[in-house]
């Protein structure tokens, strides 16, 4: 086994085995193989920990190009060995550009990558902090590599992936594409790239943001997401998937939707419609979680399911909507369906979709289900108190300050 191969398996913490050859010869399985009729093929990263093995894998592959986007990068053990394997990529003579979210990196030295930059490599923090517009944010999570592999999820490269989501680590989830649409996820990163500094034109809050589109192919959309006028393709597309629904399933990490969402939801149960939902049981945004649970009751009384996820820290996104599955960045609350800039994958794809029912019901093993009829009681009054502040918080705070800011990303 190469060293590099051993390294990882050090890090993540998992069997060598797993891993051998990582970082240099990787079994062509693990590659999701392109149909022959030119359509994106799909692999499901289930956990945090295959996401992170299956980057490392596609980066030590790459021959040409590699494009990283991630909201939360951090240094340590986990970090450097990306950054040595983007390193090594660079002396390969690939070209290799790095962009960061700097709030959600704000740990995150630049000095931590002078080795890439000395290599050659291209790095860029995302809308760099200034006060007036510090609200908005690229919480997209995107590698491209040879515009042939994409990998796109909810996890971030940080010690907290690290694991299966149920004896170790936050539970996530990704998907792993090949294909055109990788050629559409790396022409959206070279977009955001170019204007990483986020020098918007004037009266941007009068103008349709470029990242407000959706592209198309075969049995796929890309649907993008940010700040500006327009109709915004992600929720609108949401919208028309539950509009003629038979089954619906989600997972969310951070459950804030808009009304207009949360009336689809309560139409379709009401009408018979299963609908279920996965969210979190713990957080690492108390007041995210504080103000999910202010929606429970009027979710529960239409007759939608409610289950929190138990063992970890949910961090997962997946929307399972019939035939059709989305994955990707974006959560369904306020922040991601408003203010950030978000991403998600639409396919349409049996398989895919059976693959992730089989995932959720994987989840809901682990989940409590919340009990309609006990739920108003089971809390007190302070705690129903905190929910509303933490409502208020989120839904309307958040959101009439970002519009404030809006003005200010030019």
């Amino acid at each position: 086994m190469d060293p590099q191969a051993r390294k990882l398996a050090l890090v993540l913490n998992v069997s060598p085995f797993r891993v051998g050859g990582t970082l240099e010869s990787v079994s062509s399985q693990s590659i999701p193989r392109l149909a022959q009729d030119g359509t994106a093929a799909y692999r499901w990263l289930r956990t945090g920990e295959d996401a992170l093995v299956a980057m490392l894998q596609a980066i030590g592959q790459a021959t040409q190009s590699i494009r990283l986007e991630i909201y939360i990068f951090v240094a340590g053990p986990l970090g450097a060995l990306f950054r040595d394997a983007l390193v090594d990529a660079c002396r390969r003579q690939v070209r290799v550009r790095v962009l960061i979210d700097a709030l959600g990196s704000l740990a995150l030295s630049k000095s931590f990558w002078n080795p890439l930059i000395q290599a050659g490599g291209e790095f860029s923090w995302f809308n760099p902090l200034k006060l007036e517009r510090i609200g908005y944010r690229d919480h997209r999570k995107i590698l491209v590599c040879d515009d042939r592999i994409a990998i796109v999820g909810g996890f971030n490269i940080a010690p907290e992936y690290r694991g299966d989501g149920v004896t170790r680590g936050w539970r996530d989830l990704g998907l792993e594409i090949s294909g055109p649409l990788a050629k559409e996820l790396a022409e959206t990163f070279d977009e955001f790239f170019a204007r990483a500094e986020l020098k918007h034109r004037p009266l941007q809050r009068l103008r349709k943001t470029i990242s407000e589109k959706t592209t198309r192919g075969p049995d796929w959309q890309l649907l993008l997401s940010g700040p500006g006028r327009g109709h915004n393709a992600l929720k609108h597309t949401l919208i028309n998937d539950l509009n003629q629904a038979r089954n619906v399933k989600i997972i969310s990490a951070y459950f804030l939707p808009t009304w207009r969402i949360r009336k689809e939801f309560n139409r379709l149960a009401r009408s018979g419609v299963p609908v279920q939902l996965i969210l979190a049981g713990k957080s690492d945004v108390l007041l995210s979680l504080l103000a999910s649970r202010r929606l429970y009751q009027g979710l529960l009384r239409a007759g939608i399911e409610i289950y929190e996820y138990q063992p970890q820290i949910l961090h997962a996104k997946l929307v399972i909507i019939d035939e059709v599955v989305y994955a990707g960045s974006a959560n369904l609350d306020a922040r991601s369906l408003n203010i950030n800039y978000e991403l998600l994958v639409r396919v349409s794809n049996q398989r895919l979709a059976e693959e992730a029912r089989e995932i959720f019901a994987a989840d809901l093993k682990q989940c409590r289900r919340i009990d309609p009829a006990t739920w108003r009681k089971s809390r007190s009054i302070w705690e129903k108190l905190m929910e509303r502040w933490a409502h208020f918080i989120l839904a309307r705070v958040d959101p009439s300050v970002a519009r404030y800011q809006l003005r200010n990303l030019h």
